[in-house]
């Protein structure tokens, strides 16, 4: 009797791999997933381009222009603009700011952050009140944080020299702000009170899916805190780790509504960024070709160090998403 049961033709020795089923699907299917992606992209690929792209594009092409941004440019200046850049002052003090607040950032903001999220990850009693008080300033617009902070640090007036006064400290208050030698740190100040909770939830959520095994062999090894920390929890860690110091770069460089209601970029510009003078110069000044030459510097600051760090920092975290990605869908 014949065996109803025929044998794959494609299970013996020298039979080939198996083609994906993307391959196998039939020409009229494929086409129709290609036209259902392409169309299900569509409106966001238009507003992209119409909200991201064009603007990006045409603040380019002001940027070869003495515009004052009304009508259309048409002074054509060549580079004089990125010139005018190179020997200005303040770009290049906005400059040496930016780097300065980017290092601050990574030394002091992000570490305090991350110390606040370990400790918060122990077993502490009201941890959840702790977690809302440290996170609720980052909930905060920079407009009312600005307009807080400006009242704490009055000088004379202000919280801060009460409390200095209180405990006699007078010398140490009275300028904050105004002073061209603590406006930059006291500005750090405040932006650290502002964001280190965003980060320290990052951290938080990063350390919870950290598998307690994990920790719990380490103990039975005789591991101490540090060499936990340092072995277990550091590894597992980086790559939230990466992500929050890529924030806070972009952030630092990008920094402009708190400073703006703050200071508006003084005393004499020791604390103006690159976007306070972008801002200055295109809507107090009516010099948008100026103002649109320092955004496309921006433009391309943000942008290379974005490439840079994905290709050589974040490129294991994305190649690891991918991988995971491809084995879900198969």
């Amino acid at each position: 009797m014949t065996s109803t049961f025929l044998p794959d033709r494609r299970s013996g020795p020298d039979a080939g791999p198996v083609p994906p089923a993307a391959a196998r699907r039939p020409p009229r299917r494929r086409t129709l997933h290609w036209l259902t992606a392409v169309g299900l992209q569509l409106p966001a690929l238009v507003l992209f381009g119409v909200l991201v792209l064009l603007p990006i594009l045409f603040a380019l092409y002001a940027s070869f222009f003495r515009w004052g941004g009304f009508g259309m440019p048409s002074n054509y200046t060549g580079t004089d603009n990125f010139s005018r850049l190179l020997q200005d002052p303040v770009f290049l003090g906005d400059l040496w700011r930016c780097l300065l607040l980017v290092v601050l950032s990574l030394v002091l903001q992000l570490p305090f952050a991350l110390a606040m999220a370990v400790l918060l990850n122990q077993k502490v009693r009201g941890r959840a009140v702790y977690r809302m008080l440290f996170f609720a300033p980052y909930v905060l617009s920079e407009a009312i944080t600005g307009v807080l902070f400006s009242m704490v640090f009055a000088p004379g007036e202000g919280l801060a020299d009460h409390l200095l006064g209180g405990i006699g400290l007078d010398g140490l208050g009275g300028e904050w702000f105004s002073g061209t030698s603590t406006v930059l740190a006291t500005l750090f100040l405040v932006m650290t009170w502002k964001y280190f909770g965003f980060h320290m939830m990052l951290y938080l959520a990063g350390l919870q899916t950290i598998p307690a095994e994990l920790t719990e062999a380490a103990i039975v090894d005789g591991a101490g805190p540090w060499q936990r920390f340092r072995h277990v929890t550091l590894p597992l860690l980086a790559p939230t780790l990466r992500i929050s110091v890529f924030l806070s770069v972009i952030g630092s460089i990008q920094l402009f509504d708190l400073v703006w209601v703050v200071t508006a970029g003084g005393p004499d510009h020791h604390s103006e960024t690159m976007a306070v003078t972008l801002f200055q110069y295109g809507f107090k000044r009516y010099q948008v070709g100026y103002a649109s030459a320092i955004s496309v510097v921006m433009f391309a600051i943000s942008l290379v160090f974005a490439l840079t760090y994905q290709r050589f920092v974040l490129r294991r975290d994305l190649e690891g998403a991918t991988t995971t990605m491809r084995g879900a869908g198969a």
